[in-house]
């Protein structure tokens, strides 16, 4: 019995990890050389996984789930950098150049991790050159989605909140044939990640959602035409 647990936990495991779009059309024999050590573990929300300026032993693939990027600014004050989803990464940079964690990553709900060894994650980078591509791919990606937010900071806050739900769609929205699915964060979050009070963010979603541009459900944000949304930041 526990053989046969052992083996769909592992199976489990590895179908898992292999959806993630880093391993998308890498060799085979590399996927299997790369997640042979990973370890799955399950964790409820408001979990923290990471801390600044701890070490990094692991490379974390999200299976399911959602966790938020964070520090603080000089004030003490949380900011959210980021959000991230089902088949994204993390903790990337420590492992290659050997320098601490420089964020906290924090669940936003219950969520499930594949933990790679940081060192099974550099040999792969060095042995297959497209893992380093689509690395740099993920990389220039968050890098964009930074400017773009940074640009923004001295725009109205209608623009900012909708570009704030942009962004979440464009890292972790999901079609559908109502549109453009996204978690329905709480406007702490949202507030955190637009640098705008938690009230302004109320009173935009609310316009926004009266206008036909959004649509809300306990746990969905709907964006039935995101370039209607992207209109008004013009």
């Amino acid at each position: 019995m526990e053989d046969r647990f052992t083996t769909l936990r592992d199976t489990t495991i590895n179908a898992s990890i292999r959806s993630a779009p880093f391993f998308e059309g890498l060799p085979e024999s590399a996927i299997e050389k790369a997640i042979a050590h990973v370890v799955m573990r399950n964790h409820p929300a408001n979990q923290v996984i990471l801390l600044e300026n701890d070490w990094g032993s692991s490379v974390y693939f999200i299976l399911s789930g959602w966790v938020k990027i964070r520090t603080y600014n000089l004030d003490g004050k949380e900011v959210t950098l980021n959000i991230l989803g089902k088949g994204e990464l993390f903790g990337e940079m420590a492992p290659l150049d050997e320098v601490p964690r420089s964020t906290d990553v924090i669940t936003l709900a219950p969520t499930v991790i594949g933990n790679m060894p940081a060192q099974d994650f550099v040999q792969l980078l060095g042995s297959e050159p497209e893992a380093g591509i689509r690395l740099a791919q993920l990389m220039a990606r968050r890098l964009r989605q930074v400017n773009r937010r940074l640009r923004l900071r001295e725009s109205d806050s209608t623009s900012r909140v909708a570009d704030i739900l942009l962004f979440l769609a464009d890292g972790q929205g999901k079609r559908s044939p109502s549109g453009t699915e996204i978690p329905n964060l709480p406007h702490r979050e949202l507030s955190s990640l637009s640098g705008l009070a938690r009230e302004t963010v109320t009173r935009v979603l609310s316009k926004l959602e009266k206008k036909g541009l959004i649509v809300r459900d306990r746990d969905v944000l709907c964006i039935p035409d995101a370039h209607a949304l992207e209109r008004l930041m013009i």
